[in-house]
């Protein structure tokens, strides 16, 4: 029997009858970490890696080097390998801001302005005012920050338009990022420059664990830029539909500027990838983290089925980890991909990190693997965390989230030019004896994730990964009908309409090779007078999950010339 809580609601159970004794909604991933720039502390979907890189950026300069976020190299090859969109939380250490538009000038005066930009990403990097060169070109513009301009401006019609371009451009080879038409300073007007662009400031509410819109009344549309300080001109023609002098002369001038005064930088002396320790990974600490672990606790708020945290591992970061594997198992809806070592720990320590685990909502791969930085260019080592959501990506866009994304078919690393260990026979079979999935190496085949068990302990069929992603994913579009059902009639018709939808996608599942059998039940038996006097509705669905075949055993059996060979 279902537990059911005070207010209104859907109850989703398992019950896991594997043990051996003796049509679903996308979601997406998600990532937890630093980015050369972007919002800060504000889940943000992106849906290309371009998309990504326009939003929080690629490479970074620390010191006299250059580096690329773990986070940056995830979202590349998640992308490059068919993932269609990503969940990016940034985290940062010390405090930052966005940057402001120099004066956006009007007609009245030399200082007076008409509205003003800010941008939506945050750091010192958004900053470029200062003296112009040939081509108006800023001294300190570059492809991570944004210029502004204002074109055809027109007083008689009180319109003008707004460009949004790439910091590194020049008058005669503009790159513009976004273009508004037509707005208007009239707060009447459907073309008001803060409706059509956007004007609200987002941050995250430590007290309440949330998102607050803290300031503005328009959704922002502008992937770069928020409205400000906007000298309104409200109905800017009078009855004859004449504008009103008076206003003329806010509507701003053709010119173009730059922004300034964000604060916020990367800072310099940050550990990359096996350089990362317990007190620096790139550049932050575990403290870092907490509060979009927090946040993307939220299942209401953030849908993803699958979760990542390349540069923290359970030896030095085991708190965070810990807690977002909590995390993880309270919402039920997802897959928390994590690392148990640190590059230069041995086998034995990846396997006793792992043995602190049992749960079929978490699972790891080992060891770390070398790669071609696909910002740098160099190569470089990572965790496997950073690149196992892409082989995830492969493994759907070739079959399905049922299918174990491992083996030859679809566990390939191509991109990774070795594994740190080059595993052995006996070394993969400690590695998966201990819930560790081995990253293995073969001839000819290259570099291969030969593993796919979650960190559950006990033998059932949860202990692998196509089937707790198989239990996401029905969880997921079975849940959703189920909201339907609140506060419906708790009547045979009802009852009916929930299986006769549910059944044909379980059927759409069991012919593309996800479940052996199935059985939906929704009756009087489940819903006896008492029940539905309770107000509540029950409903059991009884699955019987694909299993993969890991072991194979072929025999090869000698026979006497002559001999028949079996039917």
């Amino acid at each position: 029997m279902a537990n059911f809580s005070v207010s209104p609601g859907v109850t989703l159970s398992e019950i896991d009858n594997t043990f051996l004794t003796g049509q679903p909604i996308q979601a997406g991933a998600a990532i937890i970490g630093p980015t050369v720039k972007g919002p800060v502390e504000t889940p943000t979907l992106v849906t290309s890696y371009s998309d990504y890189v326009n939003k929080f950026g690629d490479v970074l300069v620390s010191g006299s080097n250059t580096y690329s976020y773990l986070t940056s190299i995830s979202a590349y090859n998640y992308f490059q390998n068919g993932g269609t969109s990503l969940i990016v939380a940034r985290v940062v250490t010390g405090s930052y801001g966005p940057a402001t538009s120099t004066t956006i000038r009007n007609g009245i005066d030399a200082t007076s302005s008409s509205f003003a930009l800010e941008t939506i990403s945050e750091g010192v990097i958004m900053n470029n005012s200062g003296p112009e060169g040939t081509n108006n070109v800023l001294v300190s513009g570059s492809k991570d920050n944004i210029r502004w301009e204002v074109t055809n401006s027109n007083t008689g019609s009180g319109t003008f338009n707004v460009l949004i371009r790439r910091g590194d451009d020049k008058s005669n080879d503009k790159i513009i990022l976004e273009s508004w038409n037509n707005l208007s300073l009239d707060p009447n007007s459907s073309r008001y420059i803060s409706k059509v662009i956007g004007d609200q400031v987002v941050e995250y509410d430590s007290t309440v664990s949330q998102i607050n819109i803290t300031t503005g009344s328009y959704t922002n549309n502008s992937r770069y830029v928020r409205v400000k300080n906007v000298t309104p001109t409200p109905n800017y023609f009078d009855s004859n539909g004449v504008p009103v002098a008076a206003y003329t002369a806010s509507i701003p001038l053709n010119t173009s500027g730059s922004f300034s005064s964000a604060a916020g930088d990367v800072k310099a002396g940050a550990n990359f990838y096996n350089a990362i320790n317990a007190t620096n990974t790139q550049g932050l600490t575990s403290g870092n983290y907490t509060s979009m672990v927090s946040l993307l606790s939220n299942k209401e708020a953030y849908q993803f089925n699958l979760l990542t945290t390349p540069g923290l591992y359970n030896s030095d970061y085991s708190t965070t980890i810990s807690s977002i594997v909590s995390n993880t198992q309270q919402r039920g809806d997802n897959l928390y991909i994590l690392d148990v070592s640190a590059y230069d720990e041995t086998l034995a320590e990846a396997t006793n990190e792992a043995s602190g685990f049992n749960t079929s909502y978490a699972a790891t791969y080992w060891p770390w693997v070398l790669i071609k930085d696909p910002g740098t260019g160099k190569q470089v080592w990572v965790p496997a965390s950073t690149l196992i959501p892409g082989v995830y990506a492969h493994n759907d866009k070739v079959s399905a989230p049922w299918f174990a994304p491992a083996g030859i078919n679809r566990g390939g690393l191509y991109n990774v030019i070795r594994a740190k260990q080059k595993l052995s026979t006996s070394d993969r079979d400690i590695l998966y004896d201990s819930n560790v999935n081995p990253i293995a190496t073969f001839p000819k085949t290259g570099v291969v994730v030969f593993g796919q068990k979650t960190l559950q302990k006990g033998a059932s069929a949860l202990d692998r990964v196509n089937v707790r992603r198989l239990m996401i994913e029905l969880k997921s579009y079975i849940g959703q009908l189920s909201d339907t059902l609140v506060f419906e009639q708790n009547t045979i018709t009802t009852r009916n309409n929930f299986v006769a939808k549910v059944t044909p996608y379980l059927e759409a599942i069991q012919q593309k090779q996800g479940l052996y059998a199935f059985r939906v039940i929704m009756d009087e038996n489940l819903n006896t007078p008492d029940v539905i006097d309770r107000n509540q509705l029950v409903g059991q669905i009884y699955i019987q999950p694909a299993r993969t075949a890991e072991f194979v055993a072929l025999d090869f059996i000698l026979e006497p010339t002559g001999a028949t060979f079996p039917g």
